[in-house]
């Protein structure tokens, strides 16, 4: 996964607040995915246009984790959301 890529999520793909999670709706599959907290904050970046690169440096400004970290989560839950067609690379 290259970090300068940008995400892009699919017109048929819907997301929600349920408490404290985001649960995301696949509408052309019915598959449904939930998002804790800093997963919805990922999915919110993403959802902004930011590059994974961007979204990466938000995170480590808005939570206590090293570089290395965020960007293993990061490139972790993309890579999930990708595998169950709710995002794809561009």
């Amino acid at each position: 996964m290259n970090f300068k890529d940008t995400v892009k999520i699919p017109p048929d793909v819907m997301a929600r607040q349920v408490g404290d999670e985001t649960v995301i709706l696949d509408l052309a599959s019915g598959n449904y995915f939930g998002l804790d907290p800093v997963g919805a904050r990922i999915w919110q970046l993403i959802g902004e246009g930011k590059p994974l690169e961007a979204v990466c440096e938000t995170l480590l400004d808005e939570y206590e984790v090293s570089a290395e970290q965020a960007r293993e989560d990061l490139a972790r839950l993309v890579g999930q959301l990708q595998a169950q067609g709710l995002v794809s690379i561009a």
